[in-house]
């Protein structure tokens, strides 16, 4: 059996792929939701481990998503492995070593390298998923608001790292790797805005924010700390940031889907 942590926009479509490859499924969240038939939903939170020990029962793989520094991520492993679960896929993230500045993100992937018997990291760069964050100001005024305007970046379609994950928990090419994650083209702000409105076939408009105010939209959603690392990445990333990765072929066994694809397939939220 596979446990996969969390049903948002990268455990359902893993979720999807495991039943669909025949494989028992249960999913982890601290609500109730909607599966695909095949899979079952056990209430658990990752902030008590103890008490996903029923979850867990009888698996022997699990996809780990836990981007809570507050989170016991080492009592969590040894609750796994207690279980008996031998493979953990990680969704880590590429600040891991692009920055070398976080060691919530380090001190995660030791824990899983060093108690698992069998793991691969994933690290994604940016989510394509992140320009839904334009679809409300999109729908009602046809512009997008972001800061950086010019700066490229190659977002990843989360479907590709639910696609990266489910190769991973189901084929032993992909054990021990750490796997950089991001889309095939780098890409603006202004040129993802470009894309969308391609898609609706009407003219968006791009207003580029200041930094302060990009802070103060982004933390109504995320905490401080998160949106400072965001925002240093989206303005000065790194060489490695900035560079289409060759490792999201090798564990996807073919290219990334485009950011245009992933506009095509969600245009109805900007409608």
């Amino acid at each position: 059996m596979i446990v996969v942590t969390g049903t948002g926009n990268i455990g359902r479509p893993l979720i999807e792929s495991l039943v669909a490859a025949g494989q028992e499924v249960t999913a982890v969240s601290r609500r109730p939701t909607t599966l695909p038939d095949g899979a079952r939903h056990a209430s658990g939170d990752l902030a008590d481990p103890a008490g996903l020990a029923p979850a867990l029962e009888g698996a022997d793989r699990m996809f780990l998503m836990a981007p809570d520094p507050t989170l016991p991520v080492a009592e969590l492993v040894r609750t796994a492995r207690s279980a008996g679960v031998e493979r953990i896929v990680l969704l880590s993230s590429q600040r891991a070593t692009s920055r070398g500045d976080d060691p919530f993100l380090a001190g995660l992937e030791r824990t899983v390298t060093t108690e698992a018997p069998e793991w691969t990291v994933l690290r994604p760069g940016g989510f394509a998923s992140n320009a839904l964050l334009w679809a409300e100001s999109v729908r009602s005024a046809r512009t997008v608001r972001a800061p950086f305007g010019d700066v490229p970046l190659p977002p990843i379609d989360p479907a590709d790292i639910a696609a990266a994950a489910a190769a991973a928990l189901l084929e032993d090419a992909h054990l021990g790797r750490h796997y950089t994650l991001n889309g095939p083209e780098a890409l603006t702000p202004r040129a993802q805005t470009a894309a969308i409105a391609a898609a609706l076939g009407e003219d968006v408009r791009f207003v580029e924010q200041t930094r302060e105010e990009a802070f103060a939209e982004l933390s109504q959603f995320w905490p401080p700390a998160v949106v400072d690392r965001t925002l240093d990445a989206l303005g000065t990333p790194t060489e490695d940031e900035r560079t289409p990765s060759p490792d999201t072929a090798l564990a996807l066994g073919r290219s990334p889907r485009t950011f245009d694809d992933w506009v095509a397939r969600h245009v109805g939220a900007f409608s």
